[in-house]
């Protein structure tokens, strides 16, 4: 299949976990590993239900759905899967449907990168992937107050790209992503049929 952008678009956002970056199975990983620490367990269809939230929501939640509230804090659970990530992120691998696109447009359209990500993971996963370069622009779930489903990441990126909303499209995999691209009036197209990913 031949991917590319909508015509007319003038500027590009992307996700980063799951959109140009394969580490889905090792956030997947990661969480499984450190709520087994507190002895809870977690499935795929739940982080899958989170794909696009930063990582204290998904915390949060877990720590609720499992009755552990007031046990564990968001942030004890949060650190410790940060650690386990950390441990598998140079496994990571690069979307290349998607990946492809970054540097076709490079120099030609402004991209930014629009994630719910942590920064410090989010950096280290740009340069994993060879990337890091191509981006000036990059709004994490530290750069913003409201999360996906709301659209406050991507509308922050067409400000800092100065495109106007209705002329940005998103690339995106999780159903929050797609619901914030399409709330803030822009473009959504969904990469999951783009690539298989073992996580799914």
């Amino acid at each position: 299949m031949n991917f590319d952008i909508t015509p007319g678009v003038k500027g590009l956002i992307f996700d980063l976990d799951g959109t140009l970056a394969d580490t889905m199975p090792y956030h997947y990983k990661a969480w499984q590993k450190a709520c087994s620490r507190f002895g809870i367990s977690m499935d795929t269809a739940f982080l899958q239900e989170h794909t696009g939230a930063p990582g204290w929501q998904i915390a949060e939640d877990i720590i609720e759905h499992s009755g552990m509230k007031g046990i564990i804090s968001p942030d004890e659970l949060m650190k410790v899967k940060l650690d386990e990530f950390f441990t598998m992120q140079h496994n990571v691998t690069p979307i290349e449907p998607v990946t492809a696109l970054v540097q076709k447009y490079y120099g030609k359209l402004p991209m930014a990168i629009g994630t719910g990500g942590h920064r410090e993971a989010v950096e280290k996963t740009l340069e994993i992937i060879g990337l890091r370069k191509y981006f000036d622009i990059i709004v994490t779930a530290n750069d913003v107050t409201k999360h996906k489903p709301h659209p406050e990441t991507f509308l922050k990126c067409a400000g800092l790209m100065n495109v106007a909303p209705s002329f940005c499209e998103v690339f995106e995999d999780g159903d929050l992503g797609i619901e914030a691209a399409r709330r803030a009036g822009m473009i959504a197209t969904d990469v999951r049929s783009w690539y298989h990913s073992d996580w799914r």
